[in-house]
């Protein structure tokens, strides 16, 4: 099949994404391919061109949040059935492995691969200019069509718009989960969220289901802080400082219970700000992707040791795909959980690369490749 998708030909050198022909295989033993209706705009694939996250290979299919109709399976495809709906779960897991087994499926063998170049079997099914393509998570969802792993797909009822699930295979659970598992939050706890995009604002839904009872979203850019309170915080800051005096007054100097990093790039210096306003015994989450080589970090050892305080980092919000995924679609068919407030703009393909633009300057919560 030829279609048209999303290349990096120089990852890491920000020259951007290059929309051409492909040329996509059918699905082989447990594959299917996927008609998408959308790909999320998320800042993982913008660090393949800034180069936060380095490939040693090119070129490489991007975009790894994608929803849409099976319209093709392989042999072997076990539960899927052509007409069925489903998001694709940028990490896939097997189900066998025994971090699968264990409940901890984000942390998948199959998973630990996403950036390996090839499709699990070691070849490509994507091809353009006589070259094999990676593609981002086995999925390459900046296309509008995908011959994925049926590991990497999930099905969800077919109420559910197919526009707004896009969303459910990256930012929203792992934003929602950073508060809802990995912090580990409790009823009416004080929580800091630094960080209010594409992740930040789902782990401030994520907060308020846990029935945090102060909800203080931290982020530079005035439109986010505006819209916080919409997905539920209940007070919120331009920087750091400004948190912590917040947090001394709420909680009579002792200290927020939770705090959460959820920014586009952790640099080592948010640490201590973040374990500063953290009380004796509280956790600080780290959800955001640091650029690989960053090695230096600001912190107080002595004062987070000798305060029992607790450093997390997730990975895809430490949830459950097979189990979060469907739950998320299900609390937004209930209206508990926002996605399509967290669409900000629609965008074709071809403009991709303004869409990147938009979300470097702050302009999105998400932003959303929309196709025919």
């Amino acid at each position: 099949m030829k279609t048209q998708g999303a290349l990096l030909w120089e990852p890491g050198t920000g020259s951007g994404w290059s929309v051409e022909e492909i040329e996509l295989d059918p699905p082989k033993a447990r594959e299917a391919t996927v008609t998408l209706a959308a790909s999320g705009i998320c800042h993982s694939d913008d660090h393949l061109d800034t180069g936060d996250i380095p490939l040693p290979w090119a070129p490489i299919l991007g975009g790894h949040e994608g929803a849409g109709v099976v319209t093709e399976i392989g042999p072997g495809a076990e539960g899927l059935e052509v007409g069925d709906h489903v998001v694709c779960s940028f990490l896939p897991s097997c189900g066998r492995c025994t971090m699968c087994v264990s409940g901890r499926s984000n942390m998948c063998a199959l998973g630990a691969g996403v950036l390996g170049g090839t499709s699990p079997d070691g070849t490509h099914r994507i091809h353009a200019r006589g070259k094999g393509v990676g593609a981002m998570s086995y999925l390459g969802t900046f296309a509008p069509y995908v011959t994925v792993p049926v590991d990497a797909l999930v099905k969800i009822d077919k109420d559910i718009p197919l526009e707004k699930a896009a969303l459910i295979g990256c930012g929203v659970p792992t934003g929602w989960g950073s508060s809802a598992y990995a912090a580990d939050m409790q009823l009416g706890d004080t929580v800091v969220i630094f960080g209010v995009g594409g992740v930040g604002m789902n782990a401030v839904q994520g907060a308020r289901h846990r029935g945090a009872k102060n909800i203080i979203a931290v982020d530079p850019v005035a439109y986010k802080r505006q819209r916080a309170p919409e997905f539920g915080a209940t007070h919120t800051a331009e920087t750091a400082e400004q948190a912590a005096e917040l947090v001394s007054e709420m909680t009579n100097g002792q200290g927020a219970d939770r705090v959460l990093i959820t920014v586009g790039v952790a640099h080592g210096s948010l640490l201590e700000p973040a374990q500063a306003m953290t009380r004796r015994g509280g956790t600080v989450v780290l959800t955001a992707a640091a650029p690989v080589h960053q090695r230096n970090v600001e912190i107080d050892l002595f004062t987070f040791a000798m305060s029992g305080k607790r450093l997390q980092g997730t990975l895809y919000g430490s949830t459950n795909s097979r189990n979060d995924i469907p739950l998320i679609a299900d609390l937004y068919r209930r209206g508990e959980l926002k996605l399509d407030e967290l669409v900000t703009r629609t965008y074709s393909l071809e403009d991709i690369n303004t869409a990147f633009q938009d979300l470097r300057e702050g302009k999105n919560i998400r932003g959303v490749i929309v196709y025919d």
